[in-house]
């Protein structure tokens, strides 16, 4: 017998996301330029203060500003701080929270963090979400990079981010700092379905039970095709066997004034250049470039760079080179690819955290000229259960 030919199979739809992402946002107050510590029964006033949203938000933040295609999902409460993230994210930030979901009578988490000297301490308050994050991602939508947390539990035991690497997706692998400094090995078992682990040099020494970070790198290298150990101030090194490359770079010398959030600016780097293609080394000078430009704002998420911000540093640094200063020589030679990299990109300003709620945003302004700004929108509340709906 003679059969018809089966017909093609249909092309899969191409990702319609760059970056996915899914936790808990906060409501961040951010406190600098403290005169001494506070200590019990004192009452010290800062130089700054910023708000922002926290969390889960710094990540979406970063990836969106350097124009990745970025999608959150994540509970939002009902109250004036849910409805001021919101907006931010998805307005001002262009976040999609397509996958996101307000939640009725549920309060806003809230951390207070306060930025002393090179460190910081947090205060934080809030509840478990009335449904699990991870079911807003069943199944999770095509995109070509993940962001997980693997030190969060539920992250660790969620199906989501698995199947997005099963359908072809990068995942970029933290795990944060263990309190209890037990350093579960397990998380190692868990890089199984990882492209990348992006741990500072206590945490890989930790889960790899290594005296140095050069030896906890070959250790990682071991169970991912990207290892990366940042360093603080002393830069980061990487190996990724994918390509063969060894690689680090050292940091650059700033007055920083708050770090809240850099480690995230300089993930979002990292995804942004590999999914680009871009040399390892070059990948980690562009990381600790957009860090070092974060840390010199307050205000974590907020305080991540836009292409504005790097063109504004790429100019700057070529001038004090033309004048004669070695440091800016230097650094011009070592940073000469951030020509192709600002070509035809927007380079917009970007809104930096506020002392206060904000409710007007120059993100879009693009001159110094001041201009009316329209009210952000925000989303309905879900309707109250006890409050039966209105009749026109």
């Amino acid at each position: 017998m003679i059969y018809p030919a089966r017909p093609p199979a249909a092309a899969p739809a191409p990702p319609t996301l760059d970056v996915l992402l899914a936790g808990t946002v906060f409501f961040d107050l951010v406190f600098t330029g403290f005169p001494v510590p506070p200590a019990p029964g004192t009452e010290v006033w800062t130089e700054g203060m910023g708000s922002c949203p926290g969390g889960i938000a710094n990540l979406a933040v970063a990836t969106a500003r350097l124009g990745l295609r970025t999608g959150l999902a994540a509970g939002f409460g009902d109250d004036l701080y849910g409805d001021w993230m919101w907006s931010v994210l998805r307005d001002q930030e262009h976040v999609d929270l397509s996958r996101s979901r307000r939640f009725h009578d549920w309060h806003t988490p809230v951390t207070v963090s306060l930025a002393l000297d090179d460190d910081r301490s947090m205060v934080t308050h809030g509840h478990p979400a009335p449904e699990p994050i991870t079911d807003l991602l069943s199944p999770p939508p095509r995109t070509r990079a993940v962001l997980a947390d693997l030190g969060d539990p539920e992250v660790r035991e969620a199906s989501w981010w698995r199947e997005a690497a099963r359908d072809g997706a990068l995942v970029f692998a933290d795990a944060g700092w263990d309190p209890e400094q037990q350093w579960d090995r397990r998380i190692l078992t868990d890089l199984e379905d990882c492209h990348a682990f992006t741990p500072n040099a206590d945490e890989a020494m930790g889960y790899t039970r290594t005296t140095s970070p050069e030896a906890a790198l070959v250790a990682l290298a071991e169970h991912v095709p990207l290892a990366v150990v940042t360093r603080g101030h002393k830069g980061v090194i990487a190996i990724d066997s994918s390509t063969g490359e060894r690689a680090a770079a050292p940091s650059l010398r700033v007055d920083a004034i708050d770090p809240t959030g850099a480690g995230d600016v300089f993930a979002a780097a990292l995804v942004l250049g590999t999914l680009r293609g871009w040399p390892l080394q070059k990948r980690l000078r562009f990381g600790v470039l957009c860090s070092a430009l974060a840390v010199q704002q307050f205000g974590g998420s907020l305080a991540a760079p836009g292409w504005g911000d790097l063109a504004d540093w790429w100019r700057v640094t070529k001038e004090h080179a033309a004048e004669g200063r070695a440091d800016a020589r230097e650094t011009v030679t070592h940073y000469g690819f951030m020509e192709e990299c600002l070509k035809g990109v927007d380079t917009r300003r970007v809104r930096r955290a506020e002392a206060t709620i904000a409710r007007l945003s120059d993100a879009d302004v693009a001159t110094d000229e001041p201009v009316a700004q329209p009210a952000l929108r925000y989303p309905p509340p879900p309707p109250r259960p006890d409050v039966p709906p209105s009749t026109p």
